[in-house]
């Protein structure tokens, strides 16, 4: 490490040594690994964002530790994802077989299994928790009310968001989720959020204490995700030099809405048959969600719709290869339902390749409308196909959008993300050291506020929102 980095930790975490040394970080990722390949199953940017500011933090000083679910009995109990960060894989229900929606009946035997871990360590080891999605919020809860440390929690998606966007064929997130959610809201100290419109959300939905809540964008690898050789990028995928490629990237499913873009790829061939006959659509992924009940529902649908001949599909790749996607496309389409913030759109301007989104959730922030790409309102694909074909029409605006997606991008930075989340940690552990928010329990401490929470969940209405009994 640089003396100047040296001096930029020793500022950022010098309020909050006391234990012995610089901060530790207990990272919770239950339902899926940072070392998973993203685009497949439950993997997908949350894997991306905790694999990159995990080694952000760590070259900044902090001692990261992941914890997640293992899923095969062939994973060490813990492996090296790069210098400072390590993953322990705890063992918590069947390996395999066991979908993401029924975790929560493991949610004891995965905490069991974190606190055996710290148990073997000396007192105090850990100085923070940082949770990541709603079921490792659960566990996060209770391992930071036993180590008498902050908890900061990172939602990535959020039920009652989700269910006010489904797609037409998804399935409303349960209550059980729901209630989850509200009490990890309730019990953390501090809640990171992507954007500003995730954060009112939060506060909207969730009733969440508004000094509780930060916005830090995540950021994006700009030394993989780069302009390159687009014709190298298409000789090796075997596209044509002279085709207007279309990419889309992602789990395969209802809420990332790819059969949005095939229908309006084939609505293209009456608005805009000059471009229609030019068009090659790329579609990186694997099936994920409700996607897995028919797995071949997407390369049927374009078989239905006509365009199976113009329409490639590619198993999941993430960083090199990814990119290397992205380079030989002329556009890319994100056309989910609702994210949380959007990586593969930041991914895809950072290569130079502007990119048509809907608007909704951070795909607002992650694209800037008429610079760097172009927002949708709504998936009616007719809406779709009049935006893909003006702008497949029109290369001198490609190419004005494509210097403004490089230039977007760039100020998106996973250095800055982790530097935002140690100035949260700092902060989270100053105010627990400081301020005593718990009753003594012989041992251990415990949030007093925990069995409220656990009793709002118990005794939920049933409408969506937990309540308070005589509230």
């Amino acid at each position: 490490m640089s003396a100047a980095r040296r001096r930029e930790l020793d500022r950022a975490i010098t309020p909050c040594r006391g234990r012995g040394g610089p901060i530790r970080v207990a990272m919770i990722s239950m339902h899926t690994s940072p070392l998973a390949q993203p685009g497949v199953g439950d993997a997908g940017g949350m894997n991306v964002y905790v694999r990159k500011t995990a080694a952000e933090l760590a070259a900044l000083g902090v001692g990261v530790e992941v914890f997640t679910r293992a899923t095969a009995s062939t994973q060490p109990p813990v492996t090296t994802l790069s210098d400072g960060v390590t993953v322990h894989h705890v063992p918590a229900g069947p390996f395999e077989g066991i979908a993401k929606n029924e975790l929560s009946s493991q949610l004891c035997a995965f905490t069991s299994g974190l606190l055996r871990t710290e148990a073997a360590r000396p007192s105090g080891y850990f100085d923070v928790v940082h949770s990541h999605y709603w079921l490792s919020g659960q566990s996060g809860w209770l391992a930071a009310d036993r180590w008498g440390v902050p908890l900061v929690h990172t939602a990535h998606t959020l039920a009652k968001v989700k269910n006010l966007h489904l797609a037409a064929t998804d399935t409303p997130e349960p209550l059980s989720r729901v209630v989850g959610e509200e009490q990890v809201v309730t019990e953390s100290d501090a809640l990171v959020t992507n954007t500003a419109a995730e954060a009112s959300e939060l506060v909207d939905l969730y009733d969440a204490d508004p000094g509780k809540v930060v916005v830090t964008p995540p950021g994006v690898d700009t030394d993989v995700f780069a302009p390159g050789d687009r014709a190298a990028a298409r000789r090796a995928l075997g596209i044509a030099g002279d085709e207007l490629v279309i990419g889309f990237a992602g789990r395969i499913q209802p809420l990332k809405a790819p059969d949005v873009l095939l229908r309006a790829v084939a609505d293209l061939r009456r608005t805009h048959p000059g471009v229609a006959r030019r068009v090659r659509v790329v579609i990186v992924g694997g099936p994920s969600g409700n996607g897995t009940e028919h797995p071949h529902w997407l390369p049927e649908l374009a078989r239905d719709l006509g365009i199976a001949p113009s329409v490639m599909f590619l198993p999941p790749r993430a960083d090199a290869a990814l990119a290397a996607v992205f380079r030989a496309c002329d556009v890319v389409c994100v056309p989910s339902h609702n994210e949380t913030f959007g990586l593969v759109a930041l991914e895809a301007q950072a290569c130079g390749t502007p990119v048509v989104a809907a608007a909704v959730g951070g795909l607002t922030t992650a694209v800037a409308d008429g610079h760097s790409g172009v927002l949708v309102d709504g998936h009616d694909p007719r809406a779709w196909a009049h935006a893909l074909g003006e702008l497949l029409g029109d290369p001198r605006r490609r190419a004005v959008l494509s210097a403004g997606a490089r230039e977007h991008a760039a100020a998106f930075t996973w250095a800055q993300t982790a530097r935002n989340l140690l100035r949260v940690y700092r902060d989270a552990i100053t105010a627990n050291r400081s301020v005593s928010r718990r009753a003594v329990v012989p041992g251990r401490a415990l949030r007093s506020t925990a069995w409220r929470s656990c009793w709002r969940g118990w005794t939920s209405n049933g409408s969506g929102r937990a309540r308070v009994p005589g509230s």
